[in-house]
């Protein structure tokens, strides 16, 4: 069996035997996971690809929590 790698996209199916996903940091701590589940693997990777593409969104917060530390 391979070695995974971190960090990485974890790609699995949950109890309900439905597809999910989740991103483990360098240190191996889950950082990010799926909102829903997957009926598909496609659907599935079609996720982890558009979490990869938003490297480039921009950080919001309320105004109010501007100057907070």
């Amino acid at each position: 069996m391979a070695t995974r790698p971190y960090p990485s996209y974890f790609m699995f199916k949950d109890t309900q035997k439905l597809w999910r996903w989740r991103y483990d940091a360098s240190n191996a701590k889950t950082i990010a996971v799926s909102s829903e589940s997957y009926h598909n693997r496609a659907d599935c990777q079609r996720g982890i690809d558009i979490m990869k593409a938003s490297h480039n969104s921009e950080v919001w917060m309320p105004s109010e929590l501007v100057n907070s530390a």
